[in-house]
């Protein structure tokens, strides 16, 4: 019997694969446990109109992001902060404190987990961050620390 497969079943396939499995199996594990429906043309429609959809928000979260990238590469943050008598910060600058001057400044709304940073900002000066917006986009984001007036 064909089945289509609602999630994944261990040592038999992923969500959404097309399998063949014993009739007994199906009837009596698979389906009752809604793991899998029979692979009518219903379904196998259903199943193809899902793979479609799930690409068309794959581009549009992809065009989004690829949009974000072009704005956050086109500003240049500032962040004053306070500073020592050596010039160097009392503790470090983190990433959900320039997600807010973000939001702050520019109106641009980020998550701080999408900002990397490679090592704690503890010193003033410029330097670019990276923000990872997507698997295949990433933006580079201007960031000037300046002691605080």
């Amino acid at each position: 019997m064909k089945l289509v497969l609602l999630q994944d079943v261990k040592s038999l396939g992923k969500k959404n694969d097309i399998v063949t499995v014993n009739d007994g199996y199906a009837r009596n594990f698979l389906i009752p446990k809604k793991l899998g429906v029979e692979a009518t043309a219903a379904n196998l429609n259903n199943l193809k109109v899902q793979k479609e959809n799930a690409a068309f928000q794959a581009a549009e979260q992809l065009k989004a992001a690829q949009e974000l990238a072009s704005k956050i590469g086109s500003v240049k943050l500032e962040m004053p902060v306070k500073v020592g008598g050596s010039g160097k910060l009392f503790g470090a600058l983190s990433s959900k404190e320039i997600a807010d001057a973000m939001k702050e400044q520019f109106g641009i709304e980020m998550d701080k987990k999408k900002i990397v940073l490679d090592e704690p900002i503890k010193e003033v000066g410029e330097r670019t961050v990276l923000v990872k917006l997507h698997k295949d986009v990433t933006a580079k984001l201007a960031l000037n620390v300046k002691a605080l007036q």
